[in-house]
């Protein structure tokens, strides 16, 4: 097998740094989200305590960088759209939601290949989301 081969083998979980490092990225990104001021429209649409939202984004992302799909085990189908139908998403949601991890992608993934190759695929999930907005109006 081929150093190329194997690469792609490898989970975008596993190149992370499995575990502690998802940890370190979602802590990181929901420290943000409740500190940063420019956060406030994507802090607003989730509840006061921002502990519940951190864990089962954590387990989302688990299973999305093809770790273990503990969100899918512990909740059942992610259904994102239809879990997140309540709050109301829009583009400056969007933007605060992608500025909180982005920047926490930046602080703790030191492999730079890997937050260049995550920031597109995190993009588009980010918009998959909006529900608010001239297109949703």
């Amino acid at each position: 097998m081929t150093d190329a081969t194997q690469t792609t083998l490898v989970s975008l979980y596993a190149r992370l740094g499995g575990e502690p490092a998802l940890r370190r990225l979602t802590r990181r990104m929901y420290e943000l989200m409740a500190s940063l001021p420019e956060a406030a429209a994507a802090r607003n649409v989730h509840p006061p305590d921002l502990a519940n939202s951190e864990q089962k984004f954590f387990e989302f992302m688990s299973g999305w960088l093809g770790g273990p799909p503990l969100f899918v085990e512990r909740r059942g189908p992610p259904m994102l759209r239809r879990r997140h139908f309540g709050a109301r998403i829009g583009e400056a949601e969007i933007e605060a939601w992608l500025r909180c991890f982005e920047q926490a992608m930046d602080e703790t993934v030191a492999d730079v290949r890997l937050r260049e190759a995550l920031r597109e695929p995190i993009r588009k999930l980010a918009h998959h989301m909006q529900n608010a907005g001239p297109a949703h109006e």
